[in-house]
């Protein structure tokens, strides 16, 4: 019996598979990469001393220290709050919104914001925190 002699692969042939994959893992993460929505503008929530979890997300207005103010990601004046978190409760009357203020707001600022959710029919909020340390 004869066996052919095959000669050894060179170098290029043994990185040319491992390259391939490099590749695929590349463009992967790169469409993975982003798998969740962000915030318009960074909001720094205030701390607390509850561990529950967040929980269902529904309606999420973020409101920034100088006074901006978004609804699921877009900004919208603070004129048309109530108008937009309306529209957005009118499939699910009974949706928990959620209220994600920078710890650098003025309470008063965010007491109103919870008023004019309270005028657009939200019955149920949650203002987002982190746990303190």
């Amino acid at each position: 019996m004869h066996f052919p002699t095959r000669r050894p692969r060179s170098d290029e042939e043994r990185v040319l598979p491992l390259i391939n994959v490099v590749f695929l893992l590349l463009i992967f993460f790169m469409l993975a990469g982003r798998l969740a929505a962000t915030d318009p503008f960074r909001v720094e929530p205030p701390s607390s001393a509850s561990d529950a979890a967040a929980g269902a997300r529904h309606v999420v207005v973020l409101a920034a220290a100088d006074g901006r103010i978004a609804v699921d990601g877009e900004t919208v004046p603070e004129d048309r709050l109530v108008d937009t978190v309306r529209r957005r409760l009118a499939d699910d009357a009974g949706a928990l919104v959620q209220l994600k203020g920078d710890a650098s707001a003025e309470a008063t600022h965010i007491v109103a914001i919870m008023e004019q959710l309270r005028e657009a029919g939200v019955e149920r909020l949650r203002l987002l925190t982190v746990s303190s340390p």
